[in-house]
């Protein structure tokens, strides 16, 4: 019969202080910060002895925080509570978008943000949305914290960043400047509750008279990876968002993208679609930023 175990540590250095213990004892432990993704693993891929490590009691991994400069949320929050948050929902609809698509509604009550990201799924929702709002990743170390923007923590299919003994606290944004909108779109073969064939999350900061003055895409299911693509927000920049501008920047994406063919859709299939997720989120992001001041 295989053996877990479970620990739930209380702060930051009881969680450090158990993945260490098992690292140098030659032990697995894994950290869990929903499960929702976990859980079906250990059932369906790797059911091998370990002791998971649950950080939804940590205080930095539950803190959600919209302040006048900086944004934090904690990598353990349940994306029922993140969805629930008018003041996050004001700054990060886009973002707010993407965590709503994350299950049902009893998956929402457990998933997390930070359990998505660090699932590093391709199709991952959230991790264009994340991507697209520049946010960085806040690591709890053995010696102390480190930073990493998102789009350098998933590293592979199934693979982030995170050293041995290391976990993630939470991801934290600069607060968005006046004017700017986000937006997350994604395709799936069904209306609910399945895995994108493509997604894009963009970001746009307009000036006064609505030329764009800052802009980031991100890609998603199209690659390996989530991809940040700087030659389609480029496209945007300087612009009203016109037409013509839409359309570099969805070829942008196209070019970018590096799809797989198989039963939801060609590669071929996916380049066009990415594209015109890219210019339908864009066209959302700008009505929002608009409406922001």
């Amino acid at each position: 019969m295989q053996s877990f175990a479970y620990a739930a540590p209380e702060t930051v250095k009881q969680a450090l202080d158990v993945l260490a213990e098992h690292q140098s004892a030659g032990r697995r432990a894994q950290v869990m910060a929903g499960g929702t993704d976990l859980l079906v693993q250990i059932r369906t891929l790797d059911g091998s002895p370990r002791t998971i490590v649950d950080i939804k009691k940590l205080a930095e991994t539950n803190r959600l925080e919209v302040g006048a400069n900086e944004i934090y949320i904690g990598a353990a929050i349940s994306g029922a509570k993140l969805t629930a948050s008018k003041p996050l929902a004001a700054c990060l609809p886009g973002l707010v978008e993407a965590i709503d698509l994350i299950g049902s509604t009893q998956i929402q009550g457990r998933a997390s943000l930070g359990g998505n990201l660090c699932n590093a799924s391709p199709a991952g929702d959230t991790i264009s949305a994340l991507v697209a709002n520049a946010g960085v990743c806040v690591i709890a170390t053995p010696s102390g914290q480190r930073e990493l923007p998102v789009e350098q923590f998933v590293v592979g299919v199934g693979k982030n960043a995170l050293k041995p003994g290391e976990f993630l606290l939470g991801i934290k944004f600069k607060k968005p400047a006046p004017r700017t909108g986000d937006a997350y779109l994604r395709f799936i073969p069904r209306t609910e509750m399945d895995i994108a064939v493509a997604g894009a999350g963009v970001s746009v900061t307009l000036d006064a008279k609505g030329v764009c003055t800052a802009a980031r895409i991100a890609i998603g299911a199209v690659a390996p990876t989530v991809i940040l693509v700087p030659a389609a927000g480029q496209a945007l920049v300087g612009s009203t968002l016109d037409a013509k501008a839409l359309d570099l920047a969805g070829a942008a994406c196209s070019a970018a993208a590096s799809p797989i063919s198989d039963k939801r859709g060609t590669a071929d299939y996916r380049r066009k679609v990415v594209a015109v997720l890219c210019k339908r989120a864009a066209t959302i992001a700008a009505e929002r930023a608009k409406e922001t001041r």
